[in-house]
């Protein structure tokens, strides 16, 4: 069993670090990890995230206080890495926010290493941070960021800079949901991602980071993409090292319903 997508974020380049997550795997019976870290980051990413900047100062102390560190960092540690012995295997990646626009830049710091995968994910439409704060939903119109968010998803995915796509429907993260039915949507991704040979995230990053009820997928999109056998991988979407694992074994018991 793996999870797919761990944040290694919180603590130093060691190798005492990773092995924090790794001894975590193990107890929860793991035999494969992705260990990753967030584009905001990275200094070198910083031109994607002008617009995220520009729309509220939240965003732009927020986005201040997340970049810390040059991409070189973590690639010298992933090279470090990769030299030692492991129980189980690891990979390595980014987790990296999608911006139509900026193409070139993620093609050319995907160029730049031998990363072992790329998750691409929406985390900002029109500049906006849905999953951030509540209240700054306040005058959002639901149908309009729910038809650009899986727009953008559908970009992303044939941009084909990406391995996989990350919680494919984090936008629910605060109980807002439209009207529409998505389900002509959700064919069309899920097509798109066969087609461009990438994964979806089964995700219980907001079950374990937001306290939300619903684990992973919601139900529509999980069997639209069950149906037409997209390649669905088990995310923890741990911060964490106690929290590598949590859920997989939930989901992999929900996929097989």
């Amino acid at each position: 069993m793996r999870d797919v997508h761990i944040h290694i974020e919180k603590g130093p380049y060691t190798k005492e670090w990773i092995d924090r997550f790794v001894e975590q795997a193990v107890r929860a019976g793991l035999d494969e990890i992705y260990l990753l870290e967030h584009s905001h980051r990275f200094v070198e990413f910083a031109p994607m995230y002008a617009s995220v900047c520009e729309y509220n100062d939240y965003q732009k102390n927020w986005y201040q206080r997340k970049v810390k560190h040059s991409i070189k960092d973590f690639q010298t540690l992933i090279t470090d890495m990769r030299n030692m012995q492991f129980p189980i295997k690891i990979k390595w990646g980014l987790e990296i926010c999608y911006f139509p626009e900026q193409e070139k830049l993620i093609r050319d710091i995907l160029h730049s290493f031998d990363f072992d995968f790329a998750v691409g994910s929406i985390h900002w439409v029109d500049g906006f941070g849905f999953d951030h704060k509540a209240e700054l939903w306040d005058d959002v119109d639901t149908e309009q960021i729910y038809l650009k968010y899986y727009n953008l998803m559908l970009q992303l995915v044939k941009s084909g800079l990406f391995s996989g796509v990350a919680h494919p429907d984090s936008i629910k993260c605060f109980h807002h949901y439209p009207t529409a039915d998505l389900s002509d949507t959700y064919r069309l991704l899920a097509d798109e991602l066969n087609a461009h040979h990438m994964y979806a995230e089964q995700s219980g990053g907001l079950a374990l980071n937001y306290g939300f009820e619903e684990l992973g997928m919601n139900q529509t999109l999980l069997n639209i993409f069950k149906n037409k056998n997209v390649d669905i991988r088990l995310a923890s979407d741990a911060h964490k090292p106690e929290d590598v694992g949590a859920n997989i074994a939930k989901m992999e018991a929900i996929l097989q319903l």
